[in-house]
């Protein structure tokens, strides 16, 4: 009979998310985020079983998070109700305590397709569900591109909107979901 499981891997992972907020995704350790987790490395390699797997569920813990909350956001609205809710829960800015994790994981990213793969899946979904449920197809598509070039900038810190103004641009984008799509 098998011992029953006792290291919680959604705790291993929250461990590696603060030691990639110290140190970064590149020089993360299977021995860091042990000791930062309280368990044995062997136990993150028997859960996850590489340093590239750890990150690899980081990120992928990461998307459906994002997914939950933003699915969360849609459930009040009946038209375009994908990006509505995406646009919505945009009103909250990105959390200011996993923003270190962002970069880094940006950064292992750039280096590594296979680390790209699961937000490139999660955008090509989102994009064909916002698609082929808006009433202006081409304007959801803008704003959409809007909306994520702004949540973007941000996250990268890069641009770090007053918050009237970031609230006006949230606006705007809004009103890009039913504003008639540019001539052409």
């Amino acid at each position: 009979m098998a011992r029953p499981k006792s290291i919680d891997p959604q705790q291993v992972l929250d461990a590696a998310e603060r030691v990639v907020a110290q140190v970064g995704a590149a020089r993360l350790t299977l021995d860091a985020v042990a000791a930062e987790a309280g368990v044995s490395k062997a136990s993150v390699v028997y859960d996850f079983g590489s340093k590239a797997g750890l990150i690899q569920a980081v990120v992928e813990r990461a998307v459906e998070r994002d997914n939950v909350f933003n699915r969360e956001a849609a459930q009040g609205f009946t038209r375009d109700a994908v990006l509505r809710g995406r646009i919505a829960a945009a009103a909250q800015p990105f959390p200011e305590a996993f923003q270190p994790v962002a970069l880094a994981l940006c950064a292992a990213m750039a280096q590594d397709p296979q680390l790209r793969a699961p937000i490139q899946r999660n955008q090509t979904a989102i994009l064909a569900e916002i698609q082929s449920s808006a009433q202006q197809p081409r304007s959801a598509l803008l704003a959409y591109l809007a909306l994520e070039g702004l949540k973007l900038l941000e996250s990268l810190d890069y641009v770090q909107w007053p918050a009237e103004q970031r609230d006006q641009l949230l606006q705007d984008i809004s009103a890009l979901v039913d504003a008639p799509p540019p001539a052409n």
